[in-house]
């Protein structure tokens, strides 16, 4: 990446659930401004965990915000920017980022995922807004 190229921004599952579902009133329109804003400068990251939890999270029984059919385009329209592939290295380093950093399990291995990919954000709210981990900035597009 050149001091020009727009630098890569990793999603979390969350916000790309109320971008999906625009169900929240709150909440949906601001993750969908932003999940658009990231796919039209193809600064779009995400991971294999991320894209797992999101086809489940939308098409939940009980709460289906998509279709199955819907869940999976909008799963495929994600998985068309760099995905992060976890491996063995990824979920040790994460194991040992949830000791460190105090995390959950599943949050270290997403911070994990942002940092390899170079990401400079991670847009989340399940984390705390403003503070950096592995050089990648938390940011909560709610606030």
């Amino acid at each position: 990446m050149n001091g020009g190229d727009p630098a890569p921004a990793f999603v979390d599952t969350n916000v790309l659930v109320y971008a999906a579902a625009r169900d929240d009133a709150r909440r949906s329109p601001p993750a969908a401004e932003l999940v658009e804003s990231l796919v039209d400068s193809g600064t779009l990251r995400t991971s294999t965990q991320v894209l797992a939890e999101l086809y489940v999270t939308v098409t939940r029984k009980g709460r289906a915000l998509l279709t199955a059919e819907e869940a999976a385009h909008y799963v495929e329209r994600i998985a068309a920017y760099p995905v992060v592939l976890l491996d063995f290295p990824a979920i040790r380093s994460a194991i040992e980022l949830s000791w460190s950093a105090k995390l959950s399990f599943w949050d270290a291995l997403i911070v994990v995922a942002a940092a390899r990919c170079g990401a400079v954000r991670l847009y989340t709210e399940d984390l705390q807004h403003g503070r950096t981990i592995l050089g990648v900035e938390i940011v909560n597009p709610f606030r």
